[in-house]
């Protein structure tokens, strides 16, 4: 699905998820908190203005994907990282700007940029505390890194799928690593999805109208 379809998609896809929308019939306190307090967060972060201004200087240097992820992604980014406050994150994909969200939300985290295979490298012993995969045109990237992390997680390990919901493919591997074993609580919210390995907590798949 190409970004000008995903565009005319988009109030369809919005009225069909409206009844999944602010946290409406959830019943666990984790996953009604998570879904008021950092999903839905309208708080205007002091830091958001500087990013901005940041991610515009430097999208002369970056090239067109620089700028591909909407602002509402990139906010969410950074409020899932200040929340999860990992002490790793590995962002894996096409580098964008969303980088700049990442790396903020938690300032002094050891951050791992992998465009390839072949850039994942992850230092024995040390859990994937965050990770953001980002290349859902390349699902069989997508599908390897996630195996190769998800080896990688502890119990407050949180990744973040990007674009689960825009091609067959996508919904498939995202309905795969729902029901991975070490997965626990789920939340797809069709640009994201995204998943916690906490399996103290009831598994379950919550759709969120993001």
């Amino acid at each position: 699905m190409n970004r000008i379809l995903l565009t005319l998609k988009r109030p369809f896809i919005w009225l069909r998820r409206f009844r999944h929308r602010c946290g409406y019939g959830v019943h666990s306190p984790f996953a009604f908190n998570l879904i008021t307090f950092v999903i839905y967060e309208s708080t205007p972060y002091y830091k958001y203005k500087a990013l901005a201004a940041e991610q515009k200087r430097l999208a002369p240097q970056k090239g067109k994907d620089w700028n591909r992820e909407s602002k509402k992604v990139k906010r969410l980014l950074f409020r899932l990282v200040n929340y999860a406050q990992p002490a790793t994150i590995v962002d894996a994909g096409r580098l964008s700007a969303s980088a700049l969200y990442l790396k903020a939300g938690k300032v002094g985290a050891d951050y791992t940029p992998a465009s390839d295979l072949s850039d994942l490298f992850l230092e024995a012993g040390t859990p994937v505390d965050f990770l953001y995969l980002h290349d859902w045109q390349r699902p069989e990237f997508v599908e390897e890194v996630f195996r190769i992390c998800a080896a990688r997680t502890a119990g407050s390990s949180v990744f973040v799928v990007e674009g689960i919901g825009y091609t067959p493919q996508m919904k498939a591997l995202w309905k795969r690593m729902v029901q991975d074993d070490k997965v626990g609580i789920t939340f797809d919210l069709y640009d994201l999805g995204i998943l916690f390995f906490d399996k103290t907590k009831l598994k379950q798949d919550y759709i969120v109208n993001f």
